[in-house]
């Protein structure tokens, strides 16, 4: 094989890479997103009884600019994807392709959340200081009062550092002889969106109780990241531990939870929609829909060499 046909070869594979990666992040987002959009506005009786921030909401501009600057997101996350594709072939990381058993995907999926759970306190903590605040964060902090669209809201920097976790993550585990499966990694891309949606809710998600209840209140809540954007502290994720060792937890943050829960199903009752409702909310379905079929199979794949 000459030199032009591997180089061509390796063009092609890039490309179809980066469009895997592309369709893939592009309908994470857009599904997990919509979704929870849908599910406020269908049951808002519910969700305005949790609302955080009361009667501040965010602005039709604020949609549309976390909405264009998600798909700026999900370019750069695709193009820093390409680097996994890269480590792969040269050999630096190590991906198992084979199945696994439920409990190597379990210890694997928890100590890649563990892992990026530090990564991001780190790197957020890092973003709010004066060299880079303005320069890779800002952007996110002008959703003041979030929505499940600012969960991708990112400036090109900001998306750099938060793509990087995954290629960095893999080739120090790869390093250290772990060979990691790929449903783990697919559930955790899952887990991460899923969980970035939730704390932009705008609405208390988790029920009363859990910041005094000794099994949860280690798990974040909506209210801890909501707080971080209206009044700052709360660098950390999926959990609260770093933020009590660091002493950046909000000091009322306990406070403006027990105020924002609500029991699981209180307030919960079968909406009356009117025609007008109904279409809107025919059309948002049917978009989910659409972008759900963009997948092709990704959503139970075993191989992740869509990473």
């Amino acid at each position: 094989m000459t030199d032009t046909t591997t180089f061509e070869t390796a063009i092609a594979r890039a490309a179809e890479h980066f469009a895997t990666v592309l369709y893939f992040d592009l309908s994470r987002y857009l599904i997990t997103a919509g979704a929870l959009t849908v599910l406020l506005l269908v049951f808002r009786s519910w969700s305005q009884a949790r609302r955080i921030q009361g009667s501040r909401k965010a602005s039709r501009a604020d949609y549309l600019r976390e909405v264009l600057s998600s798909f700026r997101t999900v370019l750069i996350f695709s193009s820093v994807a390409l680097v996994t594709l890269a480590g792969r072939e040269l050999g630096v990381i190590a991906l198992k392709l084979e199945s696994a058993s439920l409990l190597t995907v379990a210890w694997q999926f928890a100590l890649i959340v563990l892992a990026h759970d530090a990564y991001f306190y780190w790197a957020h903590r890092a973003m709010h200081t004066k060299p880079l605040f303005r320069i890779s964060h800002l952007h996110h902090h002008k959703s003041r009062t979030p929505t499940p669209w600012t969960a991708y809201s990112f400036a090109s920097l900001e998306a750099v550092i938060e793509a990087a976790f995954m290629p960095t993550f893999l080739i120090i585990t790869s390093a250290l002889g772990i060979q990691y499966s790929g449903i783990a990694v697919l559930l955790f891309f899952w887990h991460m969106m899923i969980r970035n949606v939730m704390a932009h809710a705008g609405s208390e998600l988790f029920p009363a109780g859990w910041v005094d209840n000794p099994l949860t209140r280690w798990i974040s809540t909506t209210t801890h990241h909501d707080l971080h954007h209206s009044s700052g502290h709360n660098y950390g994720f999926y959990f609260t531990f770093w933020d009590r060792m660091m002493g950046t937890e909000h000091p009322r943050y306990r406070q403006e939870f027990r105020k924002n829960a609500r029991p699981l199903f209180s307030d919960f009752r079968i909406p009356r929609l009117s025609r007008r409702k109904a279409e809107k909310l025919s059309v948002s379905v049917a978009a989910l829909l659409a972008a759900a079929t963009t997948l092709n199979g990704w959503l139970v794949a075993v191989d992740p060499a869509f990473i």
